[in-house]
């Protein structure tokens, strides 16, 4: 055989080989890259209705876990690193679903179709008044007696690349608590290998309605659930909030924070002032309400962080939405059981609700939350845990 005809021959092989070779090593690396995150699903249990409820358990790469129901959306437990890079559960929640439909103060679910609440359980859409379900006293709070929280997701996983996501789907019936409208409502939760987890709202409706969806864990960054949250460093982006009557309704004033307990704009100990002598901190029993967050003209942006120092935990937050609710735990009363044999004591945990303003039916100087048939509700938060030296 001509040397140059079989030279030729052996760089064909050779090349053809090499081809291979970097094919198998894409496709491997390609494998081992979308198979740093997983989702597991299990068997949760039976609703006093005989329905079935499933846990899906997203985890990624670096050892963040988190577990959600599809009753009522709830992320039932989420891990999250100390500055030892020891991942430990932070948010507040039962072991079992009984507790979750006996008794649960929202822990860890979604809450629609309107976060927050409504006053007098009533108001007014294109000229008709809507009467909603009475949950609050006289008011309205959280979608009613049987809100997003109390109702089975339809669930979907997702894997892309380097991100496990859950995609849960709901349709709430045009009347289901007094409400207006068809609304399909999809909600995904989304974990990538950042330690960052999504979560993005979208509805749509074939009638006028309002909506307003939120998430409602109870955090606490210990890790530690007998550690009250007051030594956690709070800053929120606001330079306003809204004042609140004793039924802790919106008066409709927007009032500035400087020189208030209710200024975060810095890192400030969420114990530090919660004791003041303040009109408002007695209405909420500490902290719960609504600031006004700073830059809404920007679609999405920082709007709040917490600190922890033993743990060296940091929360960021990061929101496409214009208030945000800060809760102080003030309803906890050592009643409820916790995860780890103990009971939730008072202020042992905090939420930071990402949402529209309470009340805002019937506040005409609040942004809208009507949404109209052919129009898109959307919106998303992200929280972003990492850890940080004092």
């Amino acid at each position: 055989m001509n040397i140059f005809k079989t030279t030729n021959i052996l760089m064909v092989l050779l090349t053809n080989l090499l081809l291979v070779n970097f094919s198998c090593k894409k496709s491997i690396e390609k494998k081992q890259f979308t198979s740093s995150v997983s989702i597991q699903k299990k068997f949760y249990g039976k609703t006093k209705d005989n329905k079935e409820v499933f846990q899906f358990i997203m985890k990624n790469k670096l050892g963040m876990s988190v577990s959600i129901i599809t009753y009522g959306g709830i992320i039932t437990s989420w891990t999250a690193k100390n500055k030892k890079n020891k991942y430990e559960d932070i948010v507040l929640g039962y072991n079992c679903l009984e507790e979750y439909e006996s008794r649960s103060p929202y822990f860890g679910a979604l809450i629609g179709r309107y976060g927050n609440r409504i006053a007098k359980g009533k108001f007014v859409l294109d000229g008709k008044e809507y009467i909603l379900d009475r949950n609050n006293g006289p008011n309205h709070l959280h979608g009613g007696l049987k809100g997003f929280d109390k109702v089975i997701w339809g669930a979907k996983e997702i894997i892309k690349d380097s991100t496990a996501s859950l995609e849960l789907r709901y349709l709430s019936k045009d009347g289901e608590e007094g409400y207006p409208g068809n609304l399909q409502v999809k909600v995904i939760y989304t974990l990538n290998n950042r330690d960052e987890l999504a979560v993005n709202y979208e509805a749509n409706t074939d009638k006028a309605t309002i909506v307003n969806l939120t998430q409602h864990t109870y955090f606490n960054l210990s890790g530690n659930f007998d550690n009250d949250i007051l030594d956690h460093e709070l800053k929120i982006n606001a330079d306003s909030f809204l004042p609140v009557d004793t039924d802790l309704i919106p008066t409709g004033e927007i009032r500035k924070v400087k020189n208030t307990p209710f200024d975060f704009s810095f890192p400030k100990k969420i114990g530090f002032d919660i004791k003041n002598e303040d009109l408002q901190l007695k209405n909420g029993k500490g902290y719960d309400h609504c600031w006004v967050l700073n830059e809404q003209e920007k679609d999405f942006r920082f709007v709040a962080s917490v600190f922890e120092e033993k743990s060296g935990r940091l929360l960021e937050i990061f929101s496409s939405e214009p208030g945000i609710q800060f809760y102080s735990g003030n309803f906890l009363d050592g009643t409820l059981p916790t995860k780890t044999k103990g009971n939730y004591k008072f202020r042992t945990g905090f939420c930071l609700e990402t949402q529209h303003y309470p009340d805002s039916p019937n506040q005409p100087n609040f942004p809208s939350v009507k949404l109209d048939l052919g129009e898109i509700y959307s919106s998303k938060t992200l929280f972003r845990f990492s850890t940080k030296k004092n």
